[in-house]
């Protein structure tokens, strides 16, 4: 199929019988059901544990760091497993992957009605980070494998991110809810009519995929020990940070070892024959764009969430309930915000959008590091831009991602999108903690603080919001010069995809 887009033309990829859009509308809407519940249970999931975990420490006799693993193992085998299985669905087939790994959601997900120590609800919540990795990069790839125009793509990926940003909303109260008439193991099995559902419309919605939309490369065994090592470790390292502090070296050895992965993942893959990842498809100006917007986004709404949380309850001594009250004006946009997003398009294109979404990422930042401290209306304006920002990056950086990549790269690539999302974010928190870390004299969670240790904090937030502008700073603008490489002359042509066929 051949689209216009800043006066040239290009090809995105002839449909073959299986990207087809299915005949009627009734397959169509069966199938996003299913895609929205994949992405509703990813949304859901933390969010709703978060506010039974006193609950389960009491119940289950957890550590402190026992309870941090019950939600961090999740994401990081979810993060680290990303890539790896996103590469095997293309060459298997990814509504394979993406049924197989709903299998095993629920049936982690009702394994939770047995947990009686903590050990065995983090095995639990590693499985569910599996399930995750195998379904969460397929419904990108299988979305975008429904239509053939970027308009329509562009529609169904916004429904989809709305449904699971509303159950990012309301899953704290919701959680709270249940947990006052039923116990907290409910919270979990919640995912097992989630994942009924999407493998419903899966099933019955999305046709199997094709031999010609897939690839039979062998697969790259080092590659996938190296990526998945390299993620883990740049996951595992900024909550290290934060909570080991800077003056410890296990952090910094974990950062080294995360840097000496990644180089041999770069080595391993240029000299691979068979390459997990062809380099080449991430140096292509639509995919390394994307990614970086998509990273400016993760970073910036992570950690500016993370340090008006700490504002407003340790600084200003908003109360829990007052301060995610605060947050409200984010919340609202996230979910609302969809529908802005077809009319932006529409008026300036994919391309543009993307610049200006990140955009307004920026300013968001740099509007809370410059003026945060003066009154919340800054905050507010600050989290309204950002979630604005985000929330177009989110659907239009995925979007030009799949458009800058071979029919059958598209599962690895929105595994790409995916990763460098969560990434970012935990680097996002590891920036801001360790900063709060360096410039704050004493404990934070102390109950009362001198004058001088409110000046402390207030410079130190200050700071933390300003490191994290420039740092986004830096993906946009990054972003804006691949996405610049995008001219007139540049028309796929058949050569240039079977390179990487």
């Amino acid at each position: 199929m051949n689209v216009r887009r800043n006066g040239a033309v290009e090809n995105v990829g002839a449909p073959t019988e299986a990207s087809r859009a299915p005949q009627s509308l009734r397959e169509v809407g069966v199938a996003l059901a299913g895609l929205s519940a994949v992405f509703l249970f990813e949304m859901l999931d933390n969010s709703i544990l978060n506010v039974a975990l006193p609950t389960i420490g009491r119940e289950l006799s957890a550590s402190t760091t026992a309870l941090q693993w019950v939600t961090g193992v999740y994401a990081v085998v979810f993060g680290g497993l990303m890539l790896a299985l996103g590469a095997l669905a293309d060459r298997v087939g990814r509504r394979k992957i993406m049924l197989v790994g709903l299998v095993l959601l629920g049936v982690a997900s009702l394994a939770t009605a047995f947990v009686t120590t903590a050990e065995q609800l983090i095995a639990i919540r590693a499985a569910m980070g599996v399930a995750a990795a195998m379904t969460t990069p397929g419904s990108l790839a299988l979305a975008f494998r429904l239509f053939d125009e970027d308009g329509l793509r562009v529609r169904a990926t916004t429904l989809i991110s709305t449904v699971g940003l509303v159950g990012l909303g309301i899953g704290p109260t919701a959680g709270g809810v249940v947990l006052a008439f039923a116990p907290w193991q409910v919270l979990l099995l919640v995912n097992v009519p989630i994942a009924a559902l999407a493998f419903i419309g899966i099933r019955r919605g999305i046709p199997a995929d094709q031999a010609d939309e897939l690839h039979r490369d062998p697969i790259d065994g080092a590659g996938a020990l190296l990526g998945t090592a390299t993620i883990v470790l740049a996951l595992v390292a900024p909550t290290l940070f934060v909570h080991a502090g800077t003056a410890s070296p296990l952090p910094w050895l974990t950062t080294a070892a995360a840097v000496a992965m990644a180089v041999l993942f770069v080595v391993c893959e240029r000299s691979a024959r068979y390459p997990l990842l062809a380099l080449k498809l991430v140096a292509r100006p639509l995919v390394s764009s994307g990614l970086a917007f998509k990273a400016a986004a993760g970073l910036a709404t992570a950690g500016l969430g993370y340090l008006v949380t700490l504002q407003l309850q340790l600084d200003w001594g908003w109360t829990p309930a007052e301060a995610a009250m605060g947050m409200l004006p984010q919340v609202v946009v996230l979910i609302a915000g969809g529908a802005l997003i077809g009319p932006l398009v529409m008026r300036v294109g994919l391309d543009k959008a993307a610049w200006l979404s990140a955009g307004a990422v920026v300013c968001g930042l740099a509007v809370y590091g410059l003026l945060g401290r003066f009154g919340y209306v800054w905050i507010a304006i600050a989290l309204v831009l950002v979630a604005a920002g985000m929330r177009v990056v989110g659907v239009v950086a995925g979007t030009n991602v799949m458009r800058g990549l071979p029919a059958n790269r598209t599962t690895v690539g929105a595994a790409l999108v995916d990763t460098a999302g969560e990434v970012t974010t935990a680097i996002g928190i590891a920036v801001s903690g360790t900063i709060l870390a360096a410039l704050f004299t004493g404990d934070l969670a102390t109950s009362s603080w001198s004058t001088y240790q409110t000046t402390e904090f207030r410079e130190a937030i200050t700071w933390a919001g300003l490191a994290l502008t420039v740092l986004a700073a830096a993906l946009v603008g990054w972003g804006i010069i691949c996405a610049r490489r995008v001219t007139c002359s540049m028309t796929r042509s058949p050569a240039a995809d079977a390179d990487v066929e």
